[in-house]
């Protein structure tokens, strides 16, 4: 059996890229105008692509969305010139995740729907499911990989995702009530809070360190 190709990786690519993304731009002003499941031949008619070569680049409505996730791969949020505070790493994290989360909280709603609709069973890629903020998280806290264990640092990285995300989000905006900015102020105070009460519970000092015992 072949391998299979995409499309626009045969012939004239640079007019397929050009395509395919005028497709993706289509899609997203959709998702912005509040058009909460954008169909293929809708996007096609945006961007001016007919019906039949739209589906050449996505066959499916599924396969659109899902191309329309935003690009959050970085192995870091964190730069060339990190902070070694704990807490100065979380909040370029934090800060980072969260202008994120509000730039594309069309494309990420979108995500999410497609993850709770999705079929028990099925092998397909969920992005919202592949841990990038846990990752970021994890990079956050690597001061403290001499003082606390990797479970450990996974375990807080895990409690402090659950407060800061597009679920979250939704949750504040739609349910809550709160702003979008009220809503990731206090993501990001939650998240905060919870790595001071880790580290207490550890015995460390804000800065990283454990507290020199009296006497010592």
């Amino acid at each position: 059996m072949g391998i299979l190709i995409p499309y626009e990786s045969t012939g004239r690519s640079r007019q397929k890229a050009r395509t395919r993304a005028a497709m993706l731009t289509a899609t997203r002003t959709l998702l912005a105008e509040g058009v909460m499941n954008p169909t293929v031949e809708e996007v096609a008619d945006r961007a001016q692509v007919s019906r039949t070569t739209a589906y050449r680049y996505f066959p499916n409505q599924h396969a659109l969305l899902l191309a329309c996730y935003p690009n959050l791969d970085s192995p870091s949020l964190l730069g060339d010139e990190a902070p070694h505070d704990v807490f100065e790493r979380l909040d370029v994290v934090l800060e980072n995740v969260a202008r994120q989360i509000v730039d594309h909280e069309p494309e990420l709603r979108t995500m999410l729907r497609i993850s709770l609709e999705r079929r028990p069973g099925t092998q397909e890629a969920l992005p919202l499911r592949q841990g990038r903020v846990i990752r970021w998280l994890q990079d956050a806290f690597a001061p403290l990989r001499d003082r606390l264990s990797a479970a450990e640092i996974r375990r807080l990285a895990l409690a402090i995702r659950a407060t800061m995300g597009i679920e979250a989000l939704v949750w504040l905006t739609d349910i809550g009530g709160i702003s979008r900015t009220q809503a990731t102020t206090l993501m990001r105070s939650s998240a905060r809070a919870i790595l001071r009460c880790a580290l207490i519970d550890a015995g460390i000092e804000q800065g990283g360190k454990r507290p020199t015992k009296r006497g010592s």
